[in-house]
């Protein structure tokens, strides 16, 4: 391998749990951290992101990055180059480590993020579009659509999280798409649940991370926002909600509604619920637990995508522990197994 090869820093972290490697990556300075050792020296801690994962790194006193850290803020899109490997309890980190900033083009090429990526992301997007599209009862079907169009870009590049799952540009939307083919399986398998109460509340359940977890059209930072600090993702969710239901009642569209069943007021009632309910316990910042079927579906079906996702990226950045075991990752509960191979039977004679 050359150690001028560009890897973006999910392909590192997993490469990097088979030895140490030599290479360069991009992405732009999250956090940017001043501390100090426990005998006084004094070193620069920083958090690299890019369209699909972070890293962090450490320039000590005597290593060429401390000067240039010295001068660097946050924002800044960077070029690092080193040796990488997973060092202890400081995790994945590299040793007498370069950088220099980004050209406009280079920058672009990163905020572009991987082909592989967009056409993921955009392939998540159309199935979100195409689902909306089929929900029968037309107050849900209008209130999604509203929702996609007015608020579509910045629901394509929210994060679903800041950490464990999907904390990424865009992967709100992967969240959404994956945990509505989930809903769909769900349903088919329990034809009493409401099929197009479940969809519309996956695609709403965490609407407010829009704000709580959004990240700008020329960044990978993702700032705080006041809102989300003070009200949190499902309260600014039943607002939007309700925002959104208000603006489609006033249409034209509306008007033929008012002798359908379930009646208007009940349908919206349903759908908050599902939004308040989602995290399942009080504990856990659901201000009730969930009440009807298709709240306990969507608590489910949210909770296991969002675990797949923890232990697929698990399995591909944790470090080897022992044959097919590998070293636990917050927040999972335990080392992880590796899974049993699945079944191929033999070609017939």
């Amino acid at each position: 391998m050359k150690s001028t090869e560009i890897l973006p820093l999910s392909v590192l972290k997993q490469r990097a749990t088979e030895g140490r490697l030599e290479a360069a990556v991009h992405g732009q300075v999250e956090t940017l951290t001043k501390k100090e050792t426990r005998d006084g020296k004094p070193f620069w801690e920083l958090v690299l992101a890019d369209a699909e994962a972070k890293i962090t790194l450490r320039a000590w006193s005597d290593s060429p990055a401390f000067a240039a850290c010295e001068e660097m803020s946050v924002g800044t899109f960077l070029e690092v180059t080193g040796a990488f490997a997973h060092n202890g309890g400081f995790g994945l980190d590299a040793k007498q480590w370069n950088c220099r900033e980004l050209t406009a083009e280079e920058r672009d090429t990163l905020l572009a993020g991987s082909p592989e990526l967009r056409e993921k992301q955009g392939a998540d997007f159309a199935f979100i579009e195409q689902t909306v599209g089929a929900i029968a009862d037309p107050r849900l079907r209008e209130l999604a659509v509203l929702f996609l169009t007015e608020y579509g870009p910045r629901f394509r590049r929210a994060a679903a999280a800041r950490g464990n799952h999907h904390a990424r540009r865009g992967g709100l939307v992967e969240h959404v798409a994956q945990m509505m083919r989930g809903a769909l399986a769900v349903a088919g398998a329990y034809p009493f649940l409401n099929r197009d109460l479940l969809v519309a509340g996956v695609l709403f359940h965490d609407s407010g991370k829009l704000w709580e977890n959004s990240l700008p059209a020329d960044g990978f930072v993702m700032p705080f926002d006041e809102r989300g600090e003070m009200l949190g993702h499902i309260t600014i969710g039943i607002e939007l909600v309700n925002a959104l239901w208000r603006k489609v009642l006033a249409t034209e569209v509306a008007a033929g509604w008012a002798a359908l069943l379930p009646a208007s007021e009940d349908v919206r009632l349903h759908l908050l619920h599902l939004l308040a309910a989602h995290h399942g316990e009080l504990q856990f910042g659901s201000p009730v637990v969930p009440k009807t079927p298709e709240a306990w579906a969507l608590h489910y079906v949210d909770n296991l995508d969002a675990k797949m996702e923890m232990m697929t990226q698990a399995y591909a950045t944790s470090r080897q522990l022992g044959p097919r075991i590998q070293e636990r990752v917050w927040p999972l509960p335990g080392n992880l197994v590796a899974p049993l191979e699945k079944f191929t039977p033999a070609e017939e004679s």
